[in-house]
């Protein structure tokens, strides 16, 4: 069984599953992260939605691309969670499947070019009171 984070599915609702990959990025003591503007407004682990056709590992290279401007090199999958949740850019509610990695960066490319999304620095302490949600920051507790 796959473990859930976050707040339980409501009974009236309806939530199409939305399998993601996302990554722990660590460097030189620090991990690179992503804020997402609006509408979330929140400092999240790099990646997003693996698309029809993608491998895991092909949505992780391409999201962390586009939302800090990095490359990364040696994924190495930690696990997953799932979580409940409304997704406001695209006006529908899903089950998140999640798929966590952790990476190294290797070289910054450019800006993300992803809208409303800024590659950030953090400590890792800081990133557990910072992330979003609790299953980003259950796995990061994990490497840290």
């Amino acid at each position: 069984m796959i473990r859930r984070y976050g707040t339980p599915p409501k009974h009236d609702v309806r939530y199409g599953l939305r399998p993601g990959a996302y990554v722990i990025l660590p460097r030189d003591g620090m991990l690179l992260l992503t804020w997402q503007g609006d509408p979330h407004n929140e400092l999240q682990l790099p990646g997003g939605g693996i698309d029809p056709g993608e491998t895991p590992i092909q949505a992780l290279h391409r999201e962390v691309f586009e939302e800090t401007g990095w490359r990364i090199a040696k994924p190495r999958r930690l696990g997953a969670f799932r979580r409940f949740t409304w997704m406001p850019e695209y006006k529908r509610h899903a089950e998140k499947l999640c798929h966590i990695y952790v990476a190294r960066p290797t070289l910054r490319i450019r800006n993300p070019v992803e809208p409303n999304h800024t590659a950030v620095w953090v400590s890792p302490t800081d990133a557990l009171g910072m992330l979003a949600n609790d299953g980003d920051a259950a796995f990061l507790r994990g490497v840290i």
